[in-house]
């Protein structure tokens, strides 16, 4: 049995398609236990590609990703899945399943073959529905929900895999500004550590203990948000002109117009 996952380090990490040229190069970054971190970037910088490389979805060409110092290459697709679980952009919305059995998916990873459900499983997935708030519609088919109840229904399903990191994708993608404060406050009230890419500035501002900018696909920066985002770094990455406003004596907001 592994230890609890204190860290996950990435050390110059890079990849690239083949023939192609690396759309990440030399990463280095680290997350400890409790940490958020939004990873922030424009279009095509390389922050979904790097996010892959971070839960072993593909692996580098240079450089390593480690667990607690353990490379995450050497630890194997299943014990993966037990320690960290994934909430991607390009789940479709049209699955056959109520919503019960969606977040009961995230217990494959427990599963011992065919085996069936444990006393375990359905207890880890009623405490998620709970937690997510979902109980009322864990009979509602998953295709009929509005797109911010299927996101939390996906981060119930990560929850039921009771890991120690969640990696989203765009958590927050396509839903109004409503939809987008609340996924944001419920991924901060899970106490859990949590590694996410983010659009809006402000919103990673607000949401993340660490921030990292990546920019054409290597990192420009990596610390507390205070030191990070700065209105110089925000433009030179987005290719914007960014003004820094402080709201109240602590709330940071930026505004953008073009150069």
């Amino acid at each position: 049995m592994l230890e609890k996952c204190l860290r996950l380090e990435a050390d110059g990490v890079t990849w690239a398609p083949p023939k192609g040229k690396p759309i990440i190069r030399d990463i280095s970054l680290s997350i400890k236990a409790g940490d958020r971190l939004a990873i922030i970037g424009p279009n095509g910088a390389g922050k979904s590609t790097l996010l892959r490389c971070l839960y072993r979805g593909i692996r580098p060409q240079r450089g390593s990703v480690r667990l607690d110092g353990i490379d995450l290459w050497s630890i194997g697709p299943r014990e993966t899945a037990q320690r960290i679980a994934v909430v991607l952009q390009e789940t479709p919305g049209d699955f056959p399943f109520s919503v019960r059995d969606v977040v009961m998916m995230g217990r494959i990873p427990h599963r011992k073959g065919m085996a069936r459900w444990s006393e375990e499983d359905h207890a880890a997935t009623a405490a998620a529905l709970v937690r997510l708030e979902l109980k009322h519609l864990a009979l509602r088919q998953f295709a009929s929900l509005s797109g911010g109840e299927k996101q939390r229904v996906l981060i119930a399903r990560a929850l039921a895999q009771q890991p120690e990191l969640i990696i989203l994708d765009e958590p927050t993608n396509h839903l109004d500004i409503r939809h987008q404060l609340e996924i944001l406050e419920l991924l901060k009230g899970l106490g859990l550590t949590i590694i996410t890419t983010l659009h809006d500035i402000n919103h990673a501002a607000d949401f993340a203990t660490h921030v990292a900018v990546l920019d054409s696909g290597r990192l420009t920066g990596h610390g507390l948000p205070s030191d990070v985002l700065t209105a110089e770094r925000i433009s030179s990455a987005f290719r914007v002109e960014a003004r820094h406003q402080i709201a109240g004596d602590t709330s940071h907001r930026f505004s953008f117009s073009l150069r």
